[in-house]
């Protein structure tokens, strides 16, 4: 099927109008550069931080009436739901909330360091949770379910795999075999997460071109499995934000290959860094020392090298980044330090389920708003750490601007942290948003 009536159908069909320094995240897992500057904007108000703030509600922007379901949304909402999410701590797949979600990518599929094939992160919890991915789709038949394969952790050794038509080959025929093949009623597609071609170990200059031939390769097989069982697979990637790694993708010519780009809008700032910040402002505020490194200045580079606003799924981190140690100066903001704070997971970072629970207001914890950068920070002078994170009222600036770029919709990393606030105010918000 031609390319652009397959995506049409796709918009049609898949409920839309149409991916981290933690290990295995799909994130930013190094600094990002300082790039030549992009399109300008009209200057933001000045940032202020107030200690509280009534939080988004969909009461602030009416909804339509009726407000519209899931597949009759216009927009994409995309799920990362990790291997570690396990029935011991979280939520089953099963149990995942199917009215408000167009699509789930389960994380993460390997790759085998020795024969370069697909691989099961551990077989017994990915065969739990993608039958009861499975029995999620039974109830909610709409939701399209995709493996991610790669994350942080094992993505250096795609730059070898990816170096032949050979060897491209062979690992993409064991990707379909071993997830499509085994679980046909489950996945509907690939969502490839090779972070970053060009960038850290085992990597080499050419992979802006490998990546490019890898992503046909999937379309190739993806298209000619379709055809052998009548169905529609579909192909995304998990991209990078920061232009000292998304340089190295050939954007323009993925966008006829892609269904879509999941586009890691966070962790512009994390443990890498030695002074506090937020890890997904949506615009540059003052005091921030790195302009490219906030959501609109992303999108904008984007949309220049040539991808399609609709095709653009845009990331909202569902968890917060801590720093021990923190000055009071600011309340915290921009303050230098050397010391990570204790979070719930993955050492320095935070549920939100967490955040909730235990420090927004509470326990010494106070909330600020920077109204610049359309996020809000936690800080105790006591416990001296700083958290960024993201709530229901950043949430609703972030679709407030999917709606306004007239962007594809929202991927959420990841589904386990939330307690179900964060992706409550991304659905009301985006079905509240016009044509």
């Amino acid at each position: 099927m031609n390319k652009w009536l397959r995506w049409f159908t796709l918009l049609l069909l898949a409920l839309g109008a149409c991916a981290v320094p933690a290990p295995a995240d799909p994130s930013s897992t190094v600094p990002m550069d300082t790039p030549p500057p992009l399109a300008t904007r009209t200057p933001m108000p000045t940032a202020t931080a107030t200690p509280e703030r009534a939080p988004w509600s969909s009461a602030d922007r009416p909804l339509l009436s009726p407000t519209p379901s899931v597949e009759q949304l216009r927009y994409r909402l995309v799920g990362y739901f990790p291997a570690w999410s396990n029935p011991a701590r979280d939520e089953a797949a099963s149990d995942l909330p199917g009215t408000l979600l167009t699509h789930v990518i389960y994380a993460f599929g390997n790759i085998d360091p020795k024969t370069h094939t697909c691989v099961y992160g551990d077989a017994n919890v990915d065969d739990y949770h993608l039958r009861s991915l499975g029995k999620l789709k039974q109830k909610y038949p709409h939701v399209k379910v995709l493996i991610a394969i790669g994350g942080a952790t094992v993505s250096k050794e795609f730059s070898d795999m990816a170096v032949a038509d050979e060897s491209r080959q062979k690992f993409v025929k064991s990707c379909l075999d071993l997830y499509v093949g085994t679980y046909p009623d489950v996945i509907d597609g690939v969502d490839m997460d090779w972070e970053y071609p060009g960038v850290g170990d085992g990597s080499r200059p050419e992979d802006k071109q490998n990546f490019t031939a890898l992503m046909k390769e999937f379309r190739r097989q993806l298209d000619g499995l379709g055809k052998r069982t009548d169905h529609t697979y579909l192909l995304t990637a998990a991209v990078p934000a920061g232009p000292g790694l998304y340089q190295n993708l050939e954007l323009q010519e993925l966008t006829g290959v892609l269904d879509w780009f999941n586009l890691m809008t966070y962790d512009f700032n994390g443990v890498w860094n030695t002074t506090t910040n937020f890890t997904a402002p949506l615009y540059r505020a003052d005091g921030d020392p790195f302009p490219a490194n906030n959501v609109d200045a992303a999108v904008l580079a984007y949309l220049k090298a040539g991808v399609p606003p609709r095709q653009i799924t845009l990331g909202m981190p569902f968890y917060g980044r801590g720093w021990a140690n923190v000055g009071p100066g600011n309340n915290g903001l921009y303050q230098r330090t050397t010391r990570l704070a204790r979070g719930s997971f993955s050492g320095s970072a935070y549920t939100y389920k967490d955040l909730v629970e235990n420090y927004i207001n509470q326990n010494g914890y106070t909330r600020y708003w920077n109204d610049e950068a359309k996020v809000p920070w936690l800080y105790s002078p006591a416990d001296r750490v700083f958290i960024t994170y993201e709530d229901p009222e950043s949430i609703g600036y972030k679709a407030d601007y999917i709606a306004d770029h007239l962007l594809g919709g929202a991927m959420i990393w990841h589904l386990s942290s939330d307690d179900g606030s964060l992706l409550r105010a991304l659905y009301e918000r985006l079905s509240a948003a016009r044509p």
